[in-house]
């Protein structure tokens, strides 16, 4: 009865699979929560064996219920990828909503410290550079893309509320490009597409001049700055992710080199509010929580390409 017991939604998920590794490697009970829109059994199978794990095919945007007590909640649920957000908006916007009230409701039941999952979007195309916890950002509310960055900064903003409100003992972190072993092949974004298609001989696409920056940090540095985030004490959005920003111009290149691929970077229009520039400035997590990246960008894609060259060959 000593040990932690954690809920963790949308489980079965890129982040959500190593945060349930992380959590049981840490000896805690998990009861892993998963509606399987875009999460995959694969990502967590090899836990399902083990006693102190445990499975919950369900949709968090309608009541949830977990019986006995609960120490920790980890709200991951949600479409991530713009594919998945533009081809479910509506879906996108009830989990950020519907669903963070009803866990933000059962951790004030249970007593429990709730850590949600927020993002880098809700800085949307900035006018800051390198953007801090501060600013408030650059969102188009009624965009393809407002129906995830909408409901992400309502999960913030209804999580303060709780907070402030009902004394719920919060935690939000918002989280920059990751990447790593689990990501979905078609999932759309940079990464995962520039290493599909030149693992496949495909040209890579680069949507706009290929100009504009990302921040890519590695799954692993990733969840051990959510980990620390979530013992601290600390009730304010932190930034976590890696500051070392490249232009996508630049990223497909690395790709091509790290692959050997023969592939061209072609160029299609840059979509909607697509964002210009993103780089987490990250003097918060430092400060509180004695947080940075370890994992160099060279060392992570090899990781990742071993992994990508796996789940290609058993597509």
């Amino acid at each position: 009865m000593n040990k932690k017991r954690v809920l963790i939604t949308g489980a079965a998920g890129f982040l959500g699979s190593h945060l349930c590794d992380k959590f049981i490697s840490e000896g805690c009970r998990v009861i892993a929560m998963d509606n399987l829109l875009t999460g995959n059994m694969k990502n967590i199978e090899h836990l399902f064996k083990l006693p102190d794990f445990e499975f919950d095919h369900y949709d968090v945007t309608k009541f949830v219920h977990v019986p006995g007590h609960l120490d920790y909640i980890m709200h991951f649920a949600s479409p991530a990828s713009p594919i998945d957000y533009l081809k479910m908006p509506i879906q996108t916007l009830k989990v950020g909503s519907l669903g963070t009230h009803n866990l933000l409701g059962l951790a004030k039941d249970k007593k429990a410290r709730i850590l949600v999952a927020s993002t880098s979007e809700v800085y949307g195309d900035p006018d800051v550079h390198p953007q801090k916890e501060e600013y408030w950002g650059n969102v188009n509310p009624i965009g393809p893309r407002g129906v995830y960055d909408e409901a992400k900064r309502f999960m913030e903003s209804i999580t303060m509320a709780y907070h402030t409100f009902h004394k719920v003992d919060t935690r939000i972190v918002r989280i920059f490009n990751t990447y790593g072993p689990r990501m979905r092949l078609n999932d759309g974004r940079a990464l995962p597409a520039f290493m599909s298609q030149a693992l496949e001989g495909e040209d890579l696409t680069v949507f706009g001049d290929g100009s504009q920056t990302r921040s890519f940090c590695y799954v692993s540095d990733l969840v051990d700055g959510i980990y620390k985030l979530l013992l601290s004490d600390y009730h304010l959005p932190v930034n976590i992710g890696n500051p070392a920003e490249i232009t996508l111009n630049e990223f497909a290149k690395e790709i091509i080199a790290l692959t050997g691929a023969k592939s061209k970077i072609i160029y299609k229009p840059l979509p909607q509010d697509d964002p210009r520039q993103r780089q987490p400035d990250i003097t918060k997590a430092k400060k509180l929580l004695g947080w940075e990246p370890k994992v160099s960008r060279s060392e992570g894609l090899k990781v990742t390409l071993d992994y990508f060259k796996e789940a290609l060959g058993d597509k």
